[in-house]
Formats: structure tokens, sequence, C-alpha cells
């Protein structure tokens, strides 16, 4: 008898055949230890398109909106097909006994699992194997404490109601307002707001407006005293001039020993934030280069949303800062706070990330680059977060001159603690050692003007934290955090959104801004509030976080996301105007008759480029059939322009000859009619 274990990825299910003694290779599988080790390639079937539920539904009608599937349909894509005939055959040979799940140990994962689980007709019993590493250690253990499958089926539940989501919002959507602007807007249940977020800043930045302020500075013997911040020039230079050749008087010295605790462990988000700030890496890069760790038994799991350690792993800590202290090529701490990283109650499917046993052993020189680079930074968080906290003393001297406040700021390092693995700017300031009531002279005192700055354009580190607290300030202190997306699809949405042509990246220094592109800006234009709004959507997030725990009935979700694109296809209305917004990039043949907007060239005709407007020129109209010519391009321009073109050769259905005439457009705002004319013809 055998148990049938599927992974995700034939990588995942070499490691775990390899562990478990699944030796004998086969076609598509490993057998061996009362084991038979097979994979997924990632999601077999997904949920089927609109035209497998309706062939009418290949081509974008308004009139059939909304689709909404009665009962869901799967598609195995063809190139997968192969693999999911042998998974079906696996799981139902005789000899096989219990279906074990061990695709990835998250949301997706489990879709992935169940979805051809139900598909090949299944019904034998089903374990969770669930781990946090690939290390042949934590494989062992994972396989001797599988899980009953049943205590996932509300993550399952939640990862169902996501792609029947994405798919209802994105499949209405998109066609909805594609077909209202004459091209393809990609709209999502995600994707959506995330754009949103990073055009609501762009139009932030376009309208701030610098407003100039002005410092006055003193220097004295040892360091420079600096006024605040002067609106007036003129007021400025007035406290300049009272203060030139003067003294100042040390009003007070406050000192203050102040302390920075540990930064926790790296969660994905985290981790992806600060690669791409220190490494300049996209968020994407970051997930790909872990996910490689991982399935090299080099790091933990990549997708998570925890940054703390299990209880149980405190004993394991002590060898992994060595192993992260060898990694970065660095000495360990001289104490080791363990308690503040562990904490059982803050860990939700996976622990923080952090390096493995195994990396011990291997030879980081080896590794790509960005993997390298990745597991430095993660053992790096490992050093700094159970080293003692950075303190240091401030000084903070207030002076007097002329009756004018001025102030000057030091800062002596008492202990560098975790900071000790950090690079740090050397900007700290040494003050002479000043007393209260010294008077001190002045040797220089100037103004220096600046500006007021705009707010920052988003790079992917500022727009991951954007992302993940959209919805936090408008939810009771008390709640759940709410965000777009989750760790493991924030980096897929992003690239989404570039693939899209909604934003581009643009270099700057080691990271790069993210720009909305014209397309961006239009198609939030005309979005509705709802499909747009981070709240409503970080809203959805949670709701599907309800599921996964049992307190929200999945039918009630997927109900509401149906009334809300019902209610938008039904209601919603074009904006007047947005043809300026959605330009065709077509040849403008001339003016619009009816409208007097631009009338373009496409395929099958001639166009007005107005949305509501409708006035059209086709080729393959019944006219032109019959007279046996076809519209061009000159003919078409000359009509709009003088409402008539002479045209030779057309067809007579009564004698059968051709004659040359003037052809008219004749349109009455409903419909284009095209008449024959002769009283011209000797004017040629």
């Amino acid at each position: 008898m055998h148990k049938l274990v599927i992974a995700e990825k034939p990588s995942v299910g070499m490691a775990l055949a390899n562990v478990i003694g699944a030796k004998k290779r086969h076609d598509g599988y490993m057998e061996g230890g009362g084991y038979i080790v097979s994979w997924c390639f990632g999601h077999l079937a997904e949920l089927a398109s609109a035209d497998t539920y309706d062939e009418r539904y290949a081509k974008w009608r308004y009139d059939d909106l909304p689709i909404v599937p009665q009962k869901w349909e799967y598609l195995i894509k063809a190139d997968k097909s192969g693999q999911f005939e042998l998974l079906r055959e696996l799981m139902h040979r005789n000899d096989v006994t219990e279906i074990i799940n061990a695709c990835d140990a998250g949301r997706e994962g489990e879709l992935i699992f169940r979805t051809v689980y139900y598909l090949a007709g299944c019904t034998k019993t089903m374990k969770r194997l669930w781990i946090s590493s690939m290390e042949d250690e934590a494989i062992r253990r994972g396989f001797a404490d599988l899980r009953p499958g049943s205590e996932y089926d509300g993550l399952y539940q939640s990862a169902l109601c996501r792609s029947k989501a994405d798919w209802l919002v994105g499949i209405n959507a998109t066609r909805l307002f594609s077909i209202l602007y004459h091209r393809k807007l990609n709209v999502g249940r995600v994707v959506s707001p995330t754009l949103s977020l990073i055009v609501q800043r762009e139009c932030e930045i376009d309208a701030f407006k610098p407003e100039p302020f002005y410092t006055v500075h003193l220097d004295c013997v040892g360091f420079e005293a600096v006024s605040e911040r002067i609106i007036g020039k003129s007021e400025a230079e007035a406290i300049r001039q009272a203060c030139e050749n003067q003294s100042v008087t040390v009003k007070s010295v406050e000192r203050k020993e102040k302390s920075e605790k540990a930064p926790l462990l790296f969660d994905l988000t985290t981790l992806q934030r600060t690669a791409n700030r220190s490494l300049g890496y996209t968020a994407q890069q970051t997930l790909d280069y872990l996910q490689s760790l991982y399935e090299k038994k080099l790091c933990t799991y990549p997708r998570n949303d925890s940054r703390y350690l299990t209880d149980d792993m405190v004993s394991t800590i002590p060898e992994l800062v060595r192993i992260s202290a060898d990694i970065c090529r660095t000495e360990q701490p001289v104490t080791l706070n363990t308690g503040i990283i562990c904490n059982s109650a803050k860990v939700t499917d996976h622990h923080a990330i952090v390096p493995t046993i195994s990396a011990g052993t291997a030879d980081v020189s080896v590794l790509p680059t960005g993997e390298r680079e990745i597991l430095r930074l993660v053992s790096r968080q490992l050093l700094c977060a159970v080293s003692d906290p950075f303190r240091y003393e401030e000084t903070i001297v207030t002076l007097d001159c002329g009756g004018h406040e001025f102030t000057v700021k030091g800062k002596t390092v008492l202990a560098n603690g975790w900071k000790a693995y950090v690079e740090q700017e050397q900007n700290d300031k040494l003050l002479p050692d000043l007393k209260e009531n010294a008077v001190i002279p002045v040797k220089a005192a100037s103004v220096k003007e600046g500006f007021t700055t705009p707010p920052s354009h988003f790079t992917e580190d500022s727009v991951l934290h954007a992302m993940e607290t959209a919805g936090a300030k408008d939810m009771p202190e008390d709640s759940e955090r709410k965000g777009l997306g989750t760790p493991a699809t924030r980096a897929a949405i992003l690239e989404k959104l570039v693939a899209n042509g909604f934003i581009e990246r643009k270099k700057s220094k080691k990271s790069a801004h993210l720009i909305p592109t014209h397309a961006a800006f239009s198609l939030i234009t005309v979005l509705p509030e709802q499909l747009q709004s981070p709240l409503l959507t970080a809203e959805w997030e949670y709701r599907l976080k309800q599921i996964e725990r049992g307190e929200l009935n999945a039918d009630d979700f997927i109900s509401d996301i149906t009334d809300m694109i019902s209610d938008l296809t039904a209601n919603y209305q074009a904006v007047k105007g947005a043809e300026v917004l959605f330009p065709s990039g077509r040849d403008v043949i001339g003016k619009c008759p009816r409208c007097g907007s631009d009338v373009t060239e496409s395929t099958k005709g001639f166009f007005c480029e107005n949305t509501s407007c409708r006035f059209g020129m086709w080729r393959d109209n019944k006219f032109f059939k019959v007279k046996h010519i076809t519209l061009t391009k000159k003919q078409a321009a000359e009509m709009l322009k003088n409402g008539r073109v002479f045209v030779r050769g057309l067809y007579s259905e009564k004698t059968g000859k051709t004659y040359d005439a003037w052809m008219v457009l004749d349109d009455n705002g409903e419909c284009v009619r095209y008449r024959i004319e002769f009283d011209r013809e000797n004017d040629r």
C-alpha cells in the first residue's frame, strides 16, 4: 500500500522524495518507502474563461454583462493536461490509500491541490503536510505530524473565494470599461486600488507648490546654531543683522540618554522593502530569489506575514546566529536576546524568515548574486534582532542672541548594539562642553533659503508599505490589520500594472520610482470609487481571512461581490468627453458631422472617437457591395470634408455596366446612408 504525496512543483517533489525514501524514478513521479511522490506545475487547472459558459461571450458585448457563472467550471491547460491525467490515475490506483497535500503551505498552495483533488473525483483520505523549511529534518518532522486535510477547509474556501472574486471583477469590469472606452482597460479587485494609490500620490506631487522659508545660522566657536524656520526673507535678514558681531548666551543644556530597540525579523513584505531600498531589487525579484533559497534549503518559507519565531525555536537560535555571522563574515553579538524574537502567539501560518541550519554548510560564494545578497540580508536581520539596543546621548542646547532663540543639537553614541551590523551615516555632531549662562561670540551670521518639499514618488519600498497599511487608519485600533493583497501577491500586482502599461519604473539611484502612465490617470478618472477604494478592497481581504477562520460564510462573500458587479454593469454611465482620455492612436481622417470629434480609421471602417456618438462609415456597407467598390481612406476623408466624393466605376445592377457619379454622405443623426447624384458630374 502507498501514500500519494502531491507537491506544487517538481523540484519540491524531488526534495521530499529524497527524504522519505521514494528513490525509484518513473515518468512524472517517484516511488519507494511506501510513498508515491508526484507534483503539479503550479496551477494545473484554473477557472474557465467566459466563452466556456457560452460561445457568444467570445465577443465582448455590453448586453451580455454581467457574466456570472451559475456553476463554476475549470479549464486544464493543454501543456499541463498530461500531468493532470497522471495525478488522476495515481489517485485512483487501488494501492493508494491516502493523499498527502504537500503543496506550498499557504492559501494558493491549498487551492492548487484541492482543485486537482476535486477535479480528479478523488474521495480518499486527505492529509496536510505543513512545513516552514525544506531542510531534511523539517520534512521528517512534518511527515511525522501530518494534519487532517479538513483542518484546512477554511483556508481552501478563502482561496476559492479569492479566485472567484478576482474572476468576477476582472472579467466583468474589464469588459465593461473596455467596451465603453474602446480600448482594453484591465480592471481588477486589487490592481485597481493599488493603481489608485500611485495615481493619487502623483496628483499630490503635481499639485504641490513649493514655498520658501529661511533660517538664520550663527557660526560660533566649535558649533553652528540655527533659528526656527522664518517665512519672510526680510524678517530673517533683520535677525541676521541684529546678531552680526554679537554674542550668544546659553539658556539651557538638556541631555537625554535614548535607545532604539533592535528591529524584528523579516516577514516577506519587510524583506522586499529593505531589498528595494538597499539593493534596488523589485518585490518580484526578491520573492523569486527567496523562493529559490527556500527550495535549496537555505532559508525558511518565504510567503509569510509574521516577524517572530515560535517559542520552541529558542534552542536553535544560537546556532542560527553563528551561521548568520559566518554568512555575513562578521562577529556574533556578545549577548543573545533570544526571548524578544520568540512569541508563538504572534506567529500565524509561518514564522519569520531566517536562514536554515543547512545554510551553515553551504558554499554561499557560489550562489547567484541576487540569492547571495538576499541570504545576507536575512542573516544580518537575525544578528540585529538578537542584539542589544542602540544607545546614545542626545544634547539639545538652547541659545539667545538679541532676544532671538537658536538651537544646536549633538549626539554621542554610547553603545552601537544592533547598529553594529548596519551601515550608518557619519553625521553625529559632537558639541563642545557648553554650560548654562555661558557667553560665546558669534563669528558670522548668515541667512539660508530653503523650500518645502513635495511628497516623494512611490518606490516599491514605499508602495508596499502603503498596500500593507491601506485602510488601517479608518479601522478601530483593536481591529486586525487590513491591506491590499497579501504578502504573497503584492509583487505580482505591481508586475501586472507594469506589464499592462499602467506604471513605469524610472531609475533613481539604487531603486526606481513607480510613475503612472497617461493610461493610468485616464483609467482612474473614469473608475467609480467602489473599484478604486483601498478601504473597500482591504475590507475584502479581511473578510477572506474571516472565511479562513470559519467566521464568515463563503457564499455570502461571493454574493456581495456579485451584487456589486451587477449594480456596476447596470448603472455605470460612460464619462462624457472621455475620448480625450483614451486617444486611440489611429490616423485621423476628418471631423465627425454629428459631434465634431475626430474620425479615425480602423480595420472595419472609419469611426468617431467620441464613445457616445456612434457615427461610423463601415467598409462592408451593403451600398458599397452592390456598387462593387471599396470605400477608401481618401474617399472617406473627402466625404467628411465636403459631404460628397466623385467615384468612377460604379456598377449598375440594371445594365450590368459601370458609370461615374457623385457619392453623397447622407447622415440623419442615427444612421449613415449613401446616395448617388449626377447633377454635378460635368463640373469635374
